[in-house]
């Protein structure tokens, strides 16, 4: 038999054995499924991508929204009583699209701002006459436990975006929106500061500064910035920026750490993922 019918015999093998899995026949385990994904892998069936996406795939299927939602204390929201002046400067700085509207307090979710919506009324001067209550979309609300694949389902059925996740007493815990739940499957979605980067860890900034991408490795950091973080205890620059907050920072928050300044970026509720990298400046003596 020749290689490449041999190839196509692999490739059929393993395709049926894909298809019987989903089908509901032999494996009976995620666990076994994932093993027949690293053979295929390893026969170079598919390649690692492919590979991370089905298995990311599977993972959402097992996990809740709990795991990877964006918890309360660290939602940007707008209250309902704000004038266009006091909310903002938070939608300009936060980047987001959407912002849950409250009243009274957290756990009173009015509805959801989209950003877009105010971009028409800024054009014809209408902002400042507005109340943004007129403005709000419906809030969807979701409970902890729900399945991410039922929720990215329902996401997709109703064209929302976002969920506001309530407890089991009927409190706000957090939200998760749908980029979330697809950052689960397909890995971080890249943003506008992501896209300058393309396949380079760092790049220069015209003021100087550096945007370096956090899985950055510490010897490679060392290397271009002539730094001496240790290389033993942590394999990313993202590591050690995380161990000297002491807590999984979010975005804009800054720390010092020996003579460079570091501010993040992007993060998730899970990671950081883009880092500003500046020298510190001298202290005048």
């Amino acid at each position: 038999m020749s290689s490449e019918s041999s190839s196509s015999h692999s490739q059929k093998s393993w395709i049926n054995k894909l298809t019987q899995a989903f089908a509901g026949g032999d494996p009976r385990t995620t666990a076994e499924l994932v093993d027949i994904l690293q053979e295929a892998y390893e026969r170079e069936l598919i390649d690692s991508e492919t590979k991370a996406i089905i298995e990311g795939a599977l993972l959402v299927s097992d996990m809740q929204v709990r795991e990877v939602m964006i918890p309360r204390a660290q939602m940007s929201v707008v209250k309902a009583e704000q004038t266009p002046q006091e909310y903002l400067p938070l939608i300009i700085e936060s980047a987001h699209s959407r912002f849950p509207v409250i009243g009274e307090d957290q756990d009173d979710v009015l509805g959801i701002l989209l950003a877009k919506d105010l971009l028409s009324l800024m054009v014809e001067n209408k902002l400042d006459r507005t109340h943004v209550r007129d403005l709000l979309r419906p809030a969807i609300k979701v409970p902890e436990s729900k399945r991410l694949n039922i929720l990215l389902k329902e996401f997709r059925n109703t064209r929302n975006h976002m969920a506001i996740v309530v407890n089991e007493y009927g409190g706000v815990a957090g939200l998760i929106t749908i980029e979330d739940v697809l950052e689960q499957i397909v890995g971080e979605i890249e943003d506008e500061h992501d896209s300058e980067l393309e396949d380079h860890l760092i790049k220069k900034a015209e003021d100087g500064s550096h945007i370096v991408k956090a899985g950055m490795p510490v010897e490679e950091f060392n290397e271009y910035f002539r730094s001496d973080f240790d290389e033993d205890d942590f394999d990313t620059i993202g590591g050690i920026v995380v161990k000297e907050f002491g807590h999984l920072p979010q975005r804009h928050e800054s720390v010092e750490i020996g003579k460079l300044h570091f501010t993040v970026l992007n993060a998730s509720n899970r990671a950081i993922h883009l880092l500003q990298v500046k020298q510190k400046q001298r202290s005048e003596r």
